[in-house]
């Protein structure tokens, strides 16, 4: 009972002006995801020393050496049977960037209502968000490596490209690495996440006070 009764007394606790700060940081954190991408994949072989790179934003696909380096990408992709790489192969493209407005939505809301159960509301659906997004992102890329072609020019084993680090895949080298905007929206998580705890041990170190002035109006 004891402590249902604090859990109450954090819900409904007004939150102190540095709380609120880092709940508008976090918020404003997301504004990077419209801008800078979210991934990278990078794929080297004798014949591109260079490397092909691809940037994943939050709302579409961008190839390296002025976009040439998706379309040689898909070249390679219809050889073995893989899919092209196009933004309409991508549902998260539709939903993505309206998400994380809505998320700094809540989190600005947040800020104004500046009570613990906003706080606790956003923290817990910005942590479905950001680990939901990112088996989405690990399950495309296992679909785009099994799902080949039986009738494609050159015959592979399935595969999954890597979702973080390095893996060799027939001759080449495929490197895969969060970009600004995961940073910023990891940031932006760990900014909730501490919010969210300050202000639970502020309400459990408040909790003698309030019980000493409720108990003479209980009385």
């Amino acid at each position: 009972m004891q402590r249902l009764t604090w859990i109450n007394r954090f819900l409904e606790r007004p939150l102190d002006i540095r709380v609120r700060l880092m709940v508008l940081a976090a918020a404003a954190l997301l504004l990077v995801t419209y801008f800078l991408p979210l991934w990278n994949l990078t794929m080297f072989a004798p014949q591109y020393p260079e490397g092909l790179r691809l940037d994943i934003y939050s709302y579409t696909l961008v190839g390296g050496n002025g976009g040439q380096d998706i379309k040689e990408i898909n070249v390679l992709n219809h050889y073995i049977g893989m899919r092209d790489l196009v933004h309409e192969e991508f549902a998260e493209f539709q939903w993505m960037p309206f998400v994380i407005g809505a998320l700094g939505l809540l989190m600005l809301r947040t800020a104004v209502q500046a009570t613990g159960a906003a706080l606790l509301d956003v923290t817990v659906l910005f942590i479905y968000f950001g680990a939901f997004s990112l088996w989405s992102f690990g399950y495309k890329l296992y679909r785009y490596g099994h799902d080949l072609s039986p009738t494609a020019a050159v015959q592979v084993p399935p595969f999954m490209p890597p979702l973080f680090g390095g893996q060799q895949i027939a001759n080449f080298e495929v490197y895969s690495y969060p970009r600004a905007s995961s940073y910023a929206m990891a940031a932006s998580m760990l900014l909730l996440v501490g919010a969210l705890g300050w202000a639970w041990w502020q309400s459990r170190r408040a909790a003698p006070r309030d019980d000493e002035v409720a108990r003479p109006a209980a009385s």
